[in-house]
C-alpha cells in the first residue's frame, strides 16, 4: 500500500510537471501565434487562465497514472502482459486519439509531445506487468 501512494504521487507529479513544462508553452505559442497579424489582441483573464491550467494539470497528472493502474489491474488478474502486448498497435492508434483530445491547441506537435510519453508509458506499464507476473521464491521467515 505504501508503494502504490508513493508511485501514485510521482506518476501524478510527473505528468502534472510535464504537462505544464511541456504541452503549455506549445499550446500557450500556438494560440499567440494564431492571433498574429489579425486586429485580435490576446488578453486571457486570469480566471481564465488558472482554470485551464488546474484542468491541464490535473488532466496530465491523472493520465500518467496509466502504469500503475495497469499493474493494479495485473495484480488481480484482469490483464496480462500478453494481451497488452497483442493490444499494441489499437494503443498506438488510441494514445494518438487520446493526445489529440487533450492537447491544448490542434498542432500536431503538441499532440506528438503528448503521444509519444503515453506510449512510453504504456510500454512501462507492460514491462511492470511482466514483472508483477513473473513468480516470485518464497520467503523465508525467521
Amino acid at each position: 500500500m505504501k508503494k502504490t501512494l508513493i508511485f501514485s504521487t510521482l506518476f501524478f507529479i510527473g505528468g502534472a510537471l510535464f504537462g505544464y513544462y511541456v504541452i503549455f508553452p506549445v499550446g500557450f505559442k500556438f494560440f499567440v501565434s494564431a492571433l498574429s497579424g489579425t486586429e485580435i489582441r490576446f488578453l486571457p483573464q486570469m480566471k481564465d487562465y488558472l482554470g485551464f491550467i488546474s484542468k491541464m494539470l490535473l488532466t496530465f497528472g491523472f493520465v500518467f497514472e496509466m502504469p500503475l493502474v495497469l499493474v493494479l489491474l495485473a495484480k488481480i488478474g484482469l490483464v496480462r502482459h500478453e494481451m497488452l502486448t497483442r493490444a499494441r498497435r489499437y494503443v498506438l492508434v488510441l494514445m494518438f486519439l487520446i493526445a489529440g483530445i487533450l492537447t491544448p491547441g490542434p498542432d500536431v506537435l503538441s499532440q506528438f509531445l503528448l503521444a509519444v510519453p503515453l506510449l512510453i508509458l504504456y510500454e512501462l506499464s507492460v514491462l511492470g506487468v511482466r514483472v508483477m507476473e513473473r513468480p516470485h521464491p518464497p520467503r523465508k521467515s525467521g
